[in-house]
């Protein structure tokens, strides 16, 4: 019998994909947003697909701030930005 797949949906796409393929962007405790390259650590996440043009379209909707429930910051997306690339 085959292990299910987890799915998750891209915040800026709205299609859904493995998990494995996608990137976490976190809100941690304490209201930072950071990206969690592991994928376990504590937080409310929110998933994007790995390319600049999904990461522009959820900067563009404001779906980072939505997703998270926090204000997100410019300097906190060119951060984003770079890890991503």
């Amino acid at each position: 019998m085959q292990k299910k797949i987890p799915m998750r949906q891209c915040i800026a796409c709205r299609e859904n994909k493995e998990k494995k393929s996608l990137i976490r962007v976190i809100r941690t405790t304490e209201g930072e947003v950071v990206l969690d390259k592991t994928g376990r650590m504590n937080g409310r996440g929110a998933y994007i697909c790995p390319d600049i043009n999904c990461f522009n379209l959820a900067k563009k909707k404001n779906a980072f701030s939505q997703a998270l429930n926090v204000a997100v910051s410019d300097e906190t997306y060119d951060l984003l930005m770079k890890e991503i690339d």
